[in-house]
């Protein structure tokens, strides 16, 4: 009996631990989060390659304080993204070379996590980085990646987005339009109110180039 006590001990307080470590996550994610639509949303242009630099090393600390967990290796991805994006020229290739191993082994830990955001941010990167032999960009793999996404999550605003940005690029001008209006009427994310309006921006230049060249 004392040897069962000990394990019913033992288990509630794994559990009771188990559940802390998942809330402080929860609470880092959601901080960087907001960070990162400060960073790409409301930060002045000349200013984000230092914040996104300085958001990039907060988003690593939480990674490395979570070994195994598919969604802050996520989250530094993208915002090693968004750093590259603000850092720009060759040496923005090493960043997003980063970001896309972060994302490929968060995808064999869990490929679900936080609704297959590893899919769109990996499509978004192959076809958004150049070709081969200065990047890794592909476009057949951004297809696939970006499709894979909406099979998981198909009424996000960010998967039908990039989606849609994707077929923009790709002279697909009238499914392009289709996705982009999906995007636009997406369900509203809780506790996201400001990437969200960001993103709804995006959506209405990506399609207002959609419906004039269709």
């Amino acid at each position: 009996m004392k040897k069962f006590a000990w394990l019913i001990a033992w288990l509630c307080v794994f559990s009771f631990n188990s559940a802390w470590a998942s809330a402080q996550l929860d609470t880092s994610i959601k901080e960087l989060q907001h960070a990162w639509a400060q960073a790409n949303y409301k930060t002045a242009e000349k200013e984000q390659e230092a914040a996104f630099k300085a958001l990039a090393e907060q988003a690593r600390q939480v990674t490395a304080a979570n070994p195994g967990r598919a969604e802050p290796m996520i989250w530094e991805a993208i915002i090693l993204s968004g750093y590259a994006k603000a850092k720009g020229g060759l040496g923005a290739l090493k960043v997003v070379e980063q970001a896309r191993d972060l994302l490929l082994a968060a995808e064999k830990i869990n490929p679900l996590a936080l609704d297959g955001s590893a899919y769109t941010t990996l499509g978004s990167l192959y076809y958004k980085v150049p070709r081969w032999p200065l990047g890794f960009g592909d476009k057949k793999k951004a297809r696939a990646y970006l499709e894979k996404s909406l099979q998981i999550n198909p009424n996000g605003i960010d998967p039908n987005y990039f989606y849609a940005d994707f077929l923009l690029e790709q002279g697909e001008y009238a499914k392009a339009t289709d996705y982009f209006r999906k995007a636009l009427n997406a369900p509203p994310r809780p506790g996201r109110e400001d990437a969200d309006e960001g993103r709804r921006a995006d959506i209405r230049a990506g399609l207002q180039q959609a419906e004039k060249k269709s």
